[in-house]
């Protein structure tokens, strides 16, 4: 079970400065924890102590920054059950789903402790012309300054440590706020950083309610926001923002093609499709929400389809048995709800699911969705896909374009024309061929275009934000 209390982390150290937060179980609703919460003063405090540690976090050497990572791949380890359950009891997260974004967790420190000895610069050749004679130019990539996170819900784990991983390695400090409903999983890390010897300031996270923690997007003592969360707070925290660099990754309502030639394959396709669907209650950013079919498969994908939607069990996420757990709000369940019966007034059907009682949403489709409808155009972020069929592949790369989002899409084909046109046409950050766009290796440039946002998470690419090239020329005679 979770501890009765949890401290915040303020500049490196423990800090029980109240129990401000009550952090609950999703699916009981009943108060599981509670946490302290950061204001103001706290959030001043540790932007200014995040200034103070950069000179040292310069000179805090690559192996150091390994050492932090690789200790905390061993304490994740350690303490891996201990992580499941508080990401179960404080997300709603079915535990199975729980266990494999623990594992991810460790993965991306994994990652960003080998690329952490791996920043490398480069040699230019700057003699293009006569006046460049003895001239040698010479790149290194240095830190940028004291970073802000800003972290989401439904990932609270892994998209917290695609942020905190790549800015340890790259040596800059940090001023770090979860999610107000999934908190805990951010403060279990920050007791492990607690353990290393990291300079003091190098890291604080600090819960806070959102009205409350402007500094995090506007205070200029920061070079570099990091924002993942719904896009209309993302493009409005941009705006806020000032001259620091804003990453954002922001939402999606992504699609999956299956081609014409799948007949021989729509047992696995359909149990990819359920899977990128339904899992963690859809609560993915990179979930499948619109299902575009051949017109020749469409019947007998359907059927299977609606079978394998139909066997979900739905229940309490703690339950081994259990695929589809609550929302992580009643709140969220009536709005995707609303979403849903508009469709259905403008004339969609419901082929399976759609019952909801609380924050548990039954996995759901939908066909005749009319396109202009909320639940098509917009992100559902819930347990709900849409079915279509289509007759001509360019056709359905159009359709899959005509969102305002671009995250992620996947294609089911075998023919290598139709992978390369989907990669050469689709306006998105990442095309998955023979799988769901809910497919992400946290070593992969991973983000959006258009409204699904700005830049690129994976570790590597997170540490190029993270630090600025230096250039350095010598004129070797003169």
């Amino acid at each position: 079970m979770l501890n009765k209390t949890y401290p915040y982390y303020l500049a490196n150290e423990a800090v029980a400065a109240n129990t401000d937060l009550e952090v609950t179980d999703k699916f009981s609703g009943e108060v599981a924890t509670r946490v302290a919460m950061a204001d103001a003063a706290a959030i001043d405090q540790a932007i200014g102590h995040a200034v103070a540690a950069m000179p040292a976090m310069r000179v805090f050497p690559p192996f150091k920054r390994q050492a932090v990572l690789e200790h905390c791949v061993k304490r994740f380890r350690e303490r891996y059950d201990e992580l499941a359950l508080a990401l179960c009891i404080e997300a709603g997260k079915p535990i199975n789903d729980s266990r494999g974004e623990v594992t991810r967790l460790i993965d991306t420190f994994k990652v960003a402790a080998e690329e952490s000895v791996r920043i490398d610069g480069e040699i230019i050749n700057l003699e293009i012309s006569p006046r460049a004679k003895g001239y040698h130019g010479y790149v290194k990539r240095v830190p940028i300054g004291p970073c802000s996170f800003i972290s989401p819900f439904n990932f609270p784990l892994n998209l917290t440590a695609h942020k905190v991983a790549p800015a340890i390695a790259a040596g800059v400090p940090f001023v770090l706020k979860p999610a107000s409903r999934t908190p805990v999983g951010a403060l279990i890390m920050g007791e492990i950083l607690a353990e290393t010897d990291l300079p003091k300031g190098a890291f604080s996270i600090l819960p806070a309610h959102r009205d409350g923690a402007d500094l995090f997007t506007t205070d200029e003592r920061f070079k570099l926001l990091s924002f993942t969360g719904s896009p209309a707070v993302g493009w409005e925290l941009k705006k806020k923002a000032g001259k620091k660099k804003v990453i954002l990754e922001l939402g999606g309502n992504a699609a999956a093609i299956v081609d014409g030639d799948q007949g021989g394959k729509l047992d696995y396709v359909v149990d990819r499709l359920a899977f990128g669907a339904f899992y963690q209650s859809g609560q993915s950013c990179i979930g499948v929400q619109r299902i575009l079919v051949h017109a020749s498969l469409y019947d007998a994908l359907r059927e299977k389809l609606i079978a394998k939607t139909k066997s979900l069990i739905m229940g309490d996420p703690k339950d081994e048995k259990t695929f589809v757990g609550p929302m992580i709000s009643e709140s969220e369940s009536k709005r995707l709800a609303g979403w849903m019966d508009g469709a259905v007034q403008a004339g969609a059907k419901i082929v399976a699911g759609g019952k909801v009682e609380g924050a548990m949403f039954e996995a759901t489709l939908l066909e005749d969705v009319k396109r202009d409808s909320d639940l098509y155009r917009k992100e559902a972020f819930g347990p709900v896909a849409i079915l279509e069929r289509f007759d001509d592949f360019g056709a359905a790369l159009a359709t899959v374009n005509d969102s305002d989002f671009g995250l992620q899409a996947g294609i089911f084909t075998d023919s290598l024309a139709n992978a390369h046109r989907a990669w050469d046409e689709l306006d998105v950050g990442g095309v998955v061929i023979n799988d769901v766009p809910s497919f992400r290796v946290d070593n992969m440039p991973y983000g959006g275009v258009k409204d699904s946002g700005l830049g690129r998470e994976g570790v590597r690419y997170a540490i190029e934000d993270m630090t600025e090239m230096r250039l350095m020329v010598m004129r070797e005679t003169w």
